[in-house]
């Protein structure tokens, strides 16, 4: 076990006790839960659908294939993946309760019940047998972890020989002009349309502050490969807004 007692990690722009950050994180979805997916929409225009969808061709479902969907909150992956897969099981796994609540409600929800977990978990420490999944999926999910690291040897155990972890996740602009209008626009616009549309512009100021304080597409993806994942690559999206990063368990 990793001792946290005296180690320190960023929530957003704070420094504070590695112990506090899983307790701090829930209170941010606890509070959004209810509109999380209609400021997605907001704070995106739309355009974290296209990227799921990215995320799907490049993954490409297979009939039979069994998925875990960590940091999965309202089902957002999971629904696409089955309707991709045709036929198949997803589990997703959230920290906090009242996002897989929200998840429960959706249309899609009750047509897959069959074929869907909902399980309240965490990504540092799976509840689940080795060799247990297909695919291990995390979308916009790792940078609110804890120790990524830890969650990437994780997906690595519950993968069977062969499975396939996709980390959907916002990254950093190649370009320092892009970034610093991406970052104006950040900083300034979405906690503003935190607080009207959730009416909490703190999560939302958070939120943007564990972007910036993520790793960059490269380091990324060499932390991929220190858990083990070979065949590891990444694509950016939209410029590097957001970066696509798969790996395998050979």
């Amino acid at each position: 076990m990793t001792d946290t007692s005296t180690k320190v990690t960023h929530f957003g722009a704070e420094t504070i006790p590695e112990g506090d950050k899983a307790g701090r994180v829930q209170g941010v979805f606890n509070s959004v839960a209810s509109k999380y997916d209609v400021m997605n929409d907001v704070m995106s225009v739309g355009i974290h659908r296209i990227w799921k969808d990215a995320m799907m061709d490049w993954l490409a479902p297979r009939a039979g294939q069994s998925l875990l969907d960590v940091a999965g909150g309202t089902g957002d992956i999971s629904f696409r993946f089955l309707k991709r897969a045709g036929q198949g099981h997803a589990t997703v796994l959230d920290l906090t309760e009242p996002m897989l609540v929200e998840g429960r409600k959706r249309a899609e929800a009750e047509q897959m019940a069959d074929s869907l977990n909902w399980i309240v978990g965490d990504a540092m420490a799976l509840p689940f047998h080795d060799n247990t999944f297909d695919v291990y999926t995390i979308s916009f999910g790792i940078r609110n972890v804890t120790r990524p690291a830890d969650a990437l040897r994780e997906a690595y155990r519950v993968l069977k020989p062969g499975g396939r972890l996709m980390v959907l996740e916002f990254s950093q602009l190649p370009n320092a002009v892009l970034q610093k209008a991406y970052d104006l626009y950040s900083f300034n616009v979405i906690p503003r349309m935190g607080q009207l549309i959730a009416n909490d512009s703190a999560s939302y100021q958070y939120l943007v502050e564990s972007i910036r304080n993520f790793p960059d597409q490269d380091t990324f993806l060499a932390m991929i490969r220190d858990a083990g994942f070979g065949n590891a690559k990444y694509r950016n999206l939209t410029m590097g807004i957001a970066a696509l990063h798969s790996g395998w368990k050979l």
